[in-house]
C-alpha cells in the first residue's frame, strides 16, 4: 500500500470515528420526574413509577466560533435588582390579572393546562385580543388553522384589530415570527404539538417538550417578550410530559372546573411574581369567559327556608376571602363498610374529622354513610372548613338545621380543641359585608374590636362548638 493510500485509509478511518463519537447518546427519561437512565427499563429508579421511561436524543450543542474562552458573565448586586421594577402587560381582565399577580410579567414564561375544551384557548385568545391594540402580540397555534381561529374570533366577538396569528408547528419558524415582529406577547397553542428541528423525535414526546420550551423560556429571557404556553393534561388532571416542564416556567396555572357547570376556576399553582393559590373566577357565556367580580355570590345558595346539613364557611383562597357553603348528607348505610365520601375536601381528612366526632362527642356515625360536598366546584386545601363540615354533618344527622346567618371557620385537632386558622378578622369582615349576623370562630381568631352587625362567638372545644351551634 501506498503511503497516499494509507493516509487516506486513515483519514477516513479518524472520520468514522469522528462520526461515532459526535453521534449523541440516546438516554431514556422520565415522563414523571424527569430522570434520566442510561437504558430502558420498566420501572423508574428515581420516583418508582413504572413504564415513563422513554428514548431521549440529547440536544446538538452548537459549536461555539472562534474557539476562544466563553464571554465572562456579569454579576449585579442584589439591590440594583431589588429596585429593577418588573413591567407587566395588563390582560384585559380583572381576574385573569389578580391569578398572574397584576399582570404578564415582561420576559415570563406562563404555563396553562385544564381538560379539553374548559376555556384555555378562549380565555387567551381574549387576552390576547384585547392587548393588540396597544403591544405587538403574535398568537402561535399548532392545533388550528388561520380559518379556525378567524371563525372562533368572530363567534366571541372580538374585533378584528392588530392581533398577528400564525399556524405554525415548529418551534424555530414561530420565534422567528416573533423575533420579526417585535412581540411583547407570545401565545403558543399548544405546547405538545410544537417540534424543534434540533431533536429527532415526534411532537409530544418527552424529549420535544423539554427542548421546546426551554427554547420558548431562553427566548423570552433574552428578549423580554412574555410567552404564554398552553399544555393538555393527562387522565391525572396534570400538565402532559415531565415535571422539569412546570419546573422551566414561571408560573403554572390550572383550569377547574365541575362537570357541567358554566362556572371556570383558574388557579395558580406556582407564580414567581405573586401568589401562589390565588384563583380568578369566570362564566362561560356564548361571547366567551366573563369574570365574576364578586365569586361569593355564586358560591352560596341562599335557601328560602333554613335547610338541614348546610354551613357557609368563609376560606381563603390566594390573597381573598371567599364564603363557601359546605353541604353534608348523613344517611344510614346498608353496607356493612359505610361510604365515606368528600367533594372538594380531602377524603382522609374527613375519616379523621369523623373519628374526632366520634371520640370528643360522642356521635357515632359507624352505620351511616357521610357525604360531604363543597358547592361550586370549588376545592379546600385549608383546615378552615374542618368546623363547618361537622356542624353540617350534625346537622344533616339529627335533621336539624342550623341558622342562614350562621358562618363558621376553624382547624379542629385531634384532642377535640378548635384551633386558629389564618386572617380570621378578614374572614369575618367579609361575612359582614354580605349580610351574616353571627360567627362561630376559634377562641383565638376572636377580634380584638367589635365588628358592626356580627356577633362572634369564640370556643375552645368541638363539644362547646356544637352546643353554640344548636
Amino acid at each position: 500500500m501506498t503511503p497516499g493510500a494509507s493516509a487516506s485509509v486513515a483519514a477516513e478511518g479518524s472520520a468514522s470515528i469522528a462520526a461515532v463519537t459526535a453521534r449523541p447518546r440516546t438516554v431514556y427519561v422520565c415522563s414523571a420526574c424527569g430522570d434520566s437512565a442510561p437504558k430502558w427499563q420498566g420501572q423508574c429508579p428515581a420516583c418508582g413509577a413504572w413504564n415513563t421511561l422513554a428514548a431521549h436524543a440529547p440536544a446538538r450543542a452548537p459549536a461555539r466560533r472562534g474557539g476562544g474562552p466563553p464571554p465572562a458573565a456579569v454579576a449585579a448586586t442584589l439591590d440594583a435588582a431589588a429596585l429593577a421594577e418588573a413591567p407587566r402587560l395588563a390582560t384585559g381582565s380583572g381576574e385573569f390579572d389578580r391569578v398572574l399577580g397584576g399582570g404578564l410579567v415582561a420576559g415570563s414564561v406562563t404555563l396553562i393546562g385544564g381538560d379539553p375544551g374548559i376555556g384555555k384557548s378562549t380565555l387567551l385568545l381574549q387576552a390576547a385580543a384585547a392587548l393588540a391594540p396597544s403591544a405587538p402580540v403574535l398568537y402561535a397555534t399548532g392545533e388550528e388553522s388561520l380559518q379556525q381561529v378567524g371563525l372562533r374570533a368572530r363567534r366571541l366577538g372580538l374585533a378584528a384589530g392588530p392581533l398577528a396569528v400564525l399556524a405554525e408547528t415548529g418551534v424555530e419558524a414561530v420565534l422567528a415570527a416573533a423575533g420579526a415582529a417585535g412581540a411583547r406577547l407570545l401565545v403558543v397553542d399548544s405546547i405538545q404539538t410544537m417540534a424543534s428541528t434540533e431533536v429527532e423525535a415526534s411532537p409530544g414526546s418527552v424529549s420535544q417538550l423539554r427542548e421546546s420550551a426551554a427554547r420558548f423560556v431562553e427566548f423570552a429571557k433574552r428578549t423580554g417578550t412574555a410567552v404564554v404556553l398552553i399544555g393538555h393534561v393527562t387522565k391525572e388532571g396534570v400538565i402532559a410530559g415531565p415535571r422539569v416542564l412546570e419546573h422551566l416556567v414561571d408560573t403554572v396555572l390550572y383550569f377547574e372546573s365541575d362537570a357541567g357547570s358554566r362556572f371556570r376556576v383558574v388557579r395558580a399553582v406556582k407564580n414567581r411574581f405573586g401568589a401562589a393559590q390565588e384563583i380568578g373566577v369566570f362564566a362561560m357565556e356564548e361571547g366567551g369567559l366573563r369574570e365574576v367580580r364578586n365569586p361569593s355570590a355564586i358560591f352560596l345558595s341562599r335557601h328560602p327556608a333554613p335547610v338541614a346539613g348546610s354551613v357557609v364557611t368563609v376560606a381563603r383562597e390566594g390573597t381573598r376571602p371567599l364564603l363557601i357553603e359546605v353541604q353534608a348528607l348523613v344517611d344510614e348505610s346498608p353496607l356493612q363498610m359505610p361510604r365515606r365520601v368528600a367533594l372538594g375536601l380531602d377524603a382522609s381528612r374527613l375519616a379523621l374529622l369523623l373519628a374526632v366526632l366520634h371520640r370528643h362527642a360522642g356521635i357515632a356515625l359507624a352505620g351511616h354513610d357521610v357525604f360531604v360536598n363543597v358547592v361550586g366546584g370549588v376545592r379546600l386545601g385549608e383546615t378552615a372548613a374542618d368546623l363547618p363540615a361537622l356542624l353540617a354533618t350534625v346537622s344533616s344527622l339529627e335533621d336539624r338545621p342550623l341558622a342562614t346567618e350562621l358562618v363558621a371557620f376553624g382547624e379542629l385537632g385531634l384532642a377535640g380543641e378548635i384551633r386558629p386558622v389564618p386572617y380570621g378578622e378578614e374572614r369575618l369582615r367579609e361575612a359582614a359585608k354580605h349580610g351574616f349576623r353571627r360567627a362561630l370562630v376559634p377562641r383565638a381568631n376572636a377580634p380584638r374590636k367589635a365588628i358592626d352587625g356580627l356577633e362572634v362567638v369564640a370556643v375552645a372545644r368541638l363539644d362547646e362548638a356544637l352546643a353554640a351551634a344548636r
